[in-house]
């Protein structure tokens, strides 16, 4: 049976952000045309479109070699899809959408590069790309410094909140927070934290220590690997001496390290009665990469899971399959992903034009009917999103064992590091923008 987070519960994660909720927009009607993509000649990948050759053109910028691409080339088919669809029915203000697909390579500096290029040379209206917050870091400065604009997919650790970054993954207290409010109501309260040596999982770390500390858990150890390195044998060791009798294990790992980690805790014998892990990572694909015997009763927190119960889900997950095949799997970045190409369409459709800042302006408050379910944008650059938690099954798919009662507002200022309580972030008022202080809070 589904445990369900009470809306009451959330108040504390939402009340940064309250009162934001804006008006849905209207979204323009497609023309009639369709198109069919094709890869243009040269070394970029490019959609050529059809008809007058007028297109629209934007970036898709994702590691497809190097340790990430185990993650993130399923999110580049999710939003070519998005494309594909959208191109079907008509494209964007009457014209079809061309992309131009760069390779990050898992290398900080290459996707800054890229950016560089896909604007400057490529001339893009906006990005779609990154998976890890060390490569949007990256790219960051590059998008401020041009004033364009980048969506991003993949839950990550908050603390930012771009004017020129629309985040549609997870805010820490849409995905991490009530992973560990869940764990210490039916795990237990001693946790290892496990991650890869970067921004996110360090800073994620932090969020949890600081929740841990204000709701009687204890952090009983804390580990790193550089990313893609798999000499995960001295965190197990470190884990099993840390927590003998079992315990909590919370992993904030990417990558190929999460193959080696999950094969070798099984091998230590480690099984998830006495060590549940709990992973803000690995989804469905990594479960089928991994080898879903090596996961099976470990858990996951997200948004989506493919087997979330809905029509709009079941649609896509069928789209999904007829499109790279039967043996493929859905999972919640490839969902964010697919689901923020519709919602910049949405946004250039209500403001009649790719203009940059009057996309932006058009995108707050924007629905889409997503897989997850209603996701709406909101004025900080987030949107609101139901909170899952999946244990996995021996299909390798998820048992969603606990949800929210629906969605859930962002707030990217986390609310239990000392130096960010009482903030927030509102770009629709420019006295407000990234970071401001709540009155009363």
């Amino acid at each position: 049976m589904t445990n369900r987070f009470g809306r009451r519960k959330f108040l504390l994660y939402g009340s940064a952000t309250m009162g934001t909720a804006m008006l849905l927009k209207a979204c323009g009607a497609p023309s009639d045309t369709t198109t069919e993509e094709a890869p243009a000649e040269g070394g970029d990948e490019t959609a050529a479109a059809g008809g007058d050759g007028e297109t629209i053109k934007v970036g898709i910028l994702h590691s497809l070699s190097g340790t990430m691409a185990i993650s993130e080339t399923t999110v580049v088919d999710a939003e070519k899809l998005a494309i594909k669809e959208i191109n079907a029915a008509g494209g964007v203000l009457g014209q079809q959408i061309e992309y131009v697909e760069e390779d990050g390579a898992s290398d900080w500096p290459t996707f800054a590069e890229k950016a560089e290029k896909l604007i400057d040379q490529d001339e893009v209206v906006t990005v779609f790309g990154c998976w890890t917050s060390a490569s949007r870091k990256a790219v960051l400065p590059v998008f401020e410094s041009k004033d364009h604009m980048l969506w991003y997919p993949v839950q990550y650790e908050g603390q930012e909140c771009s004017k020129n970054i629309f985040y549609t993954g997870a805010a820490p207290n849409q995905q991490i927070e009530p992973a560990v409010d869940w764990l210490l109501e039916n795990s237990g309260t001693e946790f290892f934290l496990v991650g890869s040596d970067y921004v996110f999982p360090r800073t994620a770390n932090t969020i949890i220590k600081e929740q841990l500390a204000a709701k009687g858990g204890t952090t009983v150890g804390e580990d790193y690997l550089p990313l893609g390195n798999t000499e995960v044998t001295p965190i197990i060791t470190k884990i099993k001496a840390a927590l003998p009798n079992g315990g909590v294990i919370f992993n904030s790992l990417n990558g190929d390290s999460n193959v080696a980690f999950f094969k070798q805790l099984q091998g230590a014998g480690m099984d998830p009665e006495m060590y549940p892990v709990m992973s803000v990572s690995v989804a469905e694909e990594e479960v089928r990469q991994i080898g879903k015997e090596f996961l099976i009763g470990h858990y996951a927190a997200w948004n989506y899971f493919q087997t979330v119960e809905s029509p709009e889900n079941e649609k896509w997950v069928a789209d999904f399959k007829a499109e790279y095949g039967d043996d493929r799997v859905t999972n919640d970045p490839m969902e964010a992903a697919y689901i923020m190409v519709y919602l910049w369409k949405q946004a250039v459709e209500q403001a009649g034009t790719t203009d940059i800042a009057a996309v932006r302006e058009a995108a707050y408050g924007q629905e889409f009917a997503a897989p997850e379910g209603p996701v709406t944008m909101n004025p900080n650059h987030h949107i609101s999103k139901t909170v899952r938690i999946g244990q996995v099954r021996d299909d390798g798919l998820f048992d969603i064992v606990s949800s929210t009662d629906g969605p859930i507002d962002p707030v990217p200022w986390n609310q239990y590091v000392p130096d960010t309580i009482g903030f927030a972030c509102d770009w629709s008022d420019p006295e407000k923008g990234g970071k401001y202080e709540v009155e009363g809070a």
